[in-house]
């Protein structure tokens, strides 16, 4: 799934896999502000209502803003409340540095591979 942002040519691209029962890898690419992260929330929340274990894999995020890590803070409460686990695989500055500012870095289980995520 991409959604075209109407403001410029960015995108954000979702793909999702399932490389085991009860097991959803979402691969994220492009930047995820404003226009992008609801797009992501609704993957995110429809994917953790499942249970199991939901990797979001954000190696190909160029850019990581405040409505992004909005999204990551409410799907961290939706996967507690089904029981899921939420693991994010993140290694590109983009991502990490916004993570740590807030603290989310500490909340989240982080990852730097998919393959980590899934062990």
């Amino acid at each position: 799934m991409t959604v075209q942002d109407p403001r410029a040519d960015q995108t954000i691209e979702l793909s999702v896999r399932q490389p085991a029962p009860g097991v959803t890898v979402l691969a994220v690419s492009g930047e995820v502000d404003m226009v992008s992260a609801p797009t992501l929330r609704e993957a995110l929340v429809n994917g953790l209502g499942d249970g199991g274990t939901f990797v979001v894999d954000m190696t190909g995020v160029t850019f990581l803003g405040s409505a992004g890590l909005a999204v990551l803070v409410e799907a961290a409460r939706v996967a507690q409340q089904h029981e899921a686990a939420l693991k994010v695989v993140a290694k590109a500055r983009a991502v990490t540095r916004p993570l740590e500012a807030t603290g989310l870095g500490e909340v989240l289980s982080l990852h730097q591979t998919v393959e980590e995520a899934l062990a």
